[in-house]
């Protein structure tokens, strides 16, 4: 068990042996995981398909750094910006929600913390907006007051187009809902702020991410508005704090004591040895709703790679599918297939010492859920014991049978991650060890954790799509380059889209009697 910036990191039911210690110990070096460590902590370009760093972790040490074109990115002086601005709205009292609007990484990390500190007492009521769907805007807005409501845009590049549409729909809805001055409405977090200023956001309400922060890694970052205005400045402070404990704990810990290493390891072996393709994230905690999500964009947008740094194939399986849900609602849906499924996956089981200080005795059931079911796994069920369950069944050929059905491989190895409680500083230790684990791998496996080329593609394609689903019907048979089913479906909805509506437009309740 690893102690590390106030988490407990238990890895006994992974694959344990001298022989695989000595061997992982020799991978590290040979793949200079030290030097890799320190280029990232040093602000170096680590993100080497882009020539950029990946300094993430200066957000949390406070740490500043000159941009090459010499503009100021002063971290530290941007975050002020940001609390006297949460400090004005709050003294105002102009606002009673917050529309916060983003996708990927400008998204997940406010969800997630609000949803981990948020509830009853939180500053005032929030909405999300991530999907370019239009029932994805207009059910985030139902309800809400344009009048009393502040629309956060956050977007790095602030050319997300999913981003920037709900951003315009935003606008169309504060004009609608009787708003004079549409600008007083609208803050942004962005490292285009001229392109927020077009939008019609004020200067003094653009608040700057660093070009070197990554959109998964951006929570660190100003993008933490919607935290602050809704949860409070101090939930950002005590994330950032326990990230930086993990930071120096990964930087200063031995390799064979080095919480982020040894779970990166274990992984590795996992995936790449044992052959296990998924990792299931079994947290429990009801508050921690949103941390496979984050973890999915985390791993698998870092990991979802196939090309070393020179060019050639990794040529190994790399980045688990990671999935699941919070206990024990996973328990009444996939641990059946953990348990007897012929190839099973391996979990992070994550829980607290500490609960609901009204619900003792839901928090005793809810640990001793996680710890039996990480024995069970471990463990699993023989036959002889299966059989001593059915014992009292007279018939032993239908005995036999029914035990048969009763027996767990066992074997499943897993990882116990405990927090003293779910506060701030113990989420914010939870996500860098998750952060430096991915780095770590990353650096055995040859790959760059810091870029996305892969989404780049059907982003392109979209775009080209869209032009070419707006081609009127008149224009007649089109060759589109596409395949043959891309075209169909083109052409299908041109044909939907453009053909004279019914004058009985669907509405719900309605229908059954047209």
């Amino acid at each position: 068990v690893i102690e590390a910036a106030g988490l407990c990191v238990d890895l006994s039911m992974q694959r344990q042996s001298p022989a695989l210690e000595a061997a992982a110990m020799s991978l590290l070096q040979a793949r200079g995981v030290a030097d890799a460590r320190q280029a990232l902590f040093a602000g170096e370009p680590v993100n080497w398909t882009e020539g950029k760093p990946a300094w993430h972790t200066a957000l949390r040490a406070g740490r500043t750094r000159e941009q090459p074109d010499g503009l100021d990115a002063d971290s530290v002086c941007e975050y002020s910006r940001m609390t006297d601005f949460v400090r004005k709205v709050d003294q105002t009292a102009d606002f009673s929600s917050v529309l916060h609007i983003g996708i990927g990484g400008s998204d997940w990390g406010p969800r997630l913390a609000i949803q981990a500190f948020g509830g009853p007492g939180q500053r005032r009521q929030i909405r999300f907006v991530s999907n370019i769907d239009g029932h994805a805007f207009h059910d985030a807005v139902a309800g809400l007051d344009p009048r009393r409501c502040l629309v956060v845009v956050s977007s790095k590049s602030f050319t997300t187009s999913e981003t920037l549409h709900n951003a315009r729909a935003a606008i169309a809805w504060l004009k609608q809902g009787g708003v004079t001055d549409v600008s007083e409405h609208l803050a942004a977090v962005t490292a285009n702020a001229p392109a927020a200023r077009a939008l019609g956001v004020p200067a003094n309400q653009v608040f700057k991410m660093c070009d070197w922060v990554g959109g998964r890694y951006s929570v660190w970052s100003v993008a933490g508005l919607s935290i602050a205005l809704t949860v409070g400045a101090d939930v950002l402070i005590g994330m950032r704090a326990g990230a930086e404990a993990m930071d120096q704990h990964f930087q200063q810990a031995p390799f064979a004591s080095n919480a982020p290493i040894q779970l990166a390891l274990a992984g590795l072996v996992n995936c790449s040895v044992l052959g296990h393709n998924s990792l299931n994230i079994a947290a429990y905690s009801a508050r921690l709703l949103h941390l496979v999500t984050y973890l999915q964009q985390l791993e698998m947008e870092s990991l979802g790679k196939r090309v070393a740094g020179d060019g050639t194939a990794v040529g190994v399986p790399t980045a688990p599918i990671i999935w699941g849900m919070p206990g024990t609602d996973g328990q009444h849906t996939f641990f059946q297939w953990l348990h007897q499924s012929e190839d099973g996956a391996p979990v992070d089981f994550i829980a607290s010492l500490q609960g609901h200080t009204d619900s003792p005795d839901a928090h005793r059931m809810l640990l001793a859920n996680c710890l039996a079911q990480r024995q069970a796994l471990l463990r699993g069920k023989c036959l002889e014991q299966a059989l001593l369950d059915v014992a009292h069944i007279d018939d032993q050929e239908r005995a036999l049978s029914l035990a048969q059905h009763m027996v767990h491989p066992g074997g499943r190895p897993s990882t116990l991650i405990v927090l003293r409680q779910l506060d701030p500083r113990g989420l914010g230790a939870l996500l860098a060890l998750y952060e430096h684990k991915v780095f770590v791998q990353s650096v055995v496996w040859g790959i760059n954790p810091f870029d996305q080329w892969g989404v780049e593609l059907g982003k392109r394609l979209a775009t080209g799509i869209e032009r070419e689903l707006a081609v009127p019907v008149s224009a007649g048979v089109v060759d589109w380059g596409h395949d043959a089913s891309t075209s169909y479906w083109i052409d299908r909805y041109r044909g939907h889209a453009q053909a004279p509506r019914s004058r009985h437009a669907w509405v719900p309740g309605v229908a059954a009697h047209l």
